[in-house]
């Protein structure tokens, strides 16, 4: 029993001491973005033009294009995950088929970024014509997305319990109405929250976009889906490696990429408030 004691406190001990590595290292690159980006920001930088090849003006363009794009993406991917989830779920026999669908979603979700990308050069870009556009990229990172949002939104639905399910057919509803208001209600935390953090994921990615429409220097705004756009993770990559004055913009990188950071943590903070009171909703 003491032996038994004794492993348990060291492993927690291991843990605790794992985390404390993690934060102190998170929080040493998040500060020193911060203390070196947040001299860049300013209303000019925010809310101007890009001029003379981004060594002046703002990033405004970035930012709005990057909103775009996330906004394409949610519109693709957060009703197909969720509707491919609910069938999975509820509807799905279970056998061999659906067990080889299950595991083909989580093996895409572990395909890297630049696949991705060059699948949608193959059937946005080039198949269907959309050429590179906002258009294009958003459907492409809404698919990056897609597997994420099916497995968490599938977990989210078998953490109901059975039982709400069965009373409410046992009432005499159908199985749709059943799943619309026994089921989706208590999941719909957790569905939120993935599709949050998916989206959270997708906004940072760089490999994705850089075939299928973004553009480093556009000193305006997409005019429409079909559009080349600027976005934020591929400026900080240009600004960072590929600039023909790196030292002279290294600000802006540093800038561009705290203005990313908390783009990132205002959609995670987003979920985190979301999921609370909807869990204070239904569960108390």
């Amino acid at each position: 029993m003491r032996l038994r004691k004794f492993k348990g406190k060291i492993g927690f001990s291991l843990l605790r001491l794992s985390a404390i590595v993690v934060i102190l290292i998170l929080g040493v690159i998040i500060f020193d973005i911060a203390i070196k980006g947040f001299r860049a920001i300013n209303l000019t930088f925010l809310f101007d033009f890009p001029r003379k090849g981004m060594t002046e003006g703002g990033i405004f363009p970035t930012i709005i294009g990057t909103i775009f794009m996330t906004v394409i993406t949610t519109l693709f991917s957060i009703p197909l995950g969720v509707s491919s989830a609910i069938y999975l779920s509820e509807y799905a026999v279970e056998g061999k088929l659906t067990r080889l669908v299950r595991a083909a979603i989580r093996n895409l979700a572990g395909i890297p970024s630049i696949v991705y990308g060059l699948f949608g050069v193959t059937i946005f870009v080039q198949g269907l014509k959309f050429g590179t556009s906002v258009l294009s990229s958003g459907l492409t990172l809404g698919l990056l997305t897609l597997p994420f949002i099916i497995t968490t939104s599938e977990e989210a639905l078998k953490a109901v319990p059975q039982s709400y399910r069965e009373g409410s057919l046992a009432l005499g509803a159908t199985k749709w109405q059943t799943i619309y208001s026994n089921v989706l209600p208590y999941a719909f935390p957790g569905i939120l929250t993935s599709s949050i953090l998916g989206l959270s994921r997708a906004i940072g990615e760089t490999a994705p976009i850089l075939f299928t429409g973004v553009a480093f220097f556009l000193p305006w705004l997409p005019g429409s889906v079909f559009d080349q756009f600027m976005a934020l993770p591929y400026h900080i990559y240009i600004l960072s490696t590929q600039h023909h004055a790196i030292e002279q913009v290294r600000p802006l990188a540093y800038g561009t990429t705290l203005v990313l950071i908390a783009i990132v943590f205002m959609l995670n903070l987003a979920a985190i408030i979301l999921r609370y009171r909807f869990r204070k909703k239904y569960y108390i």
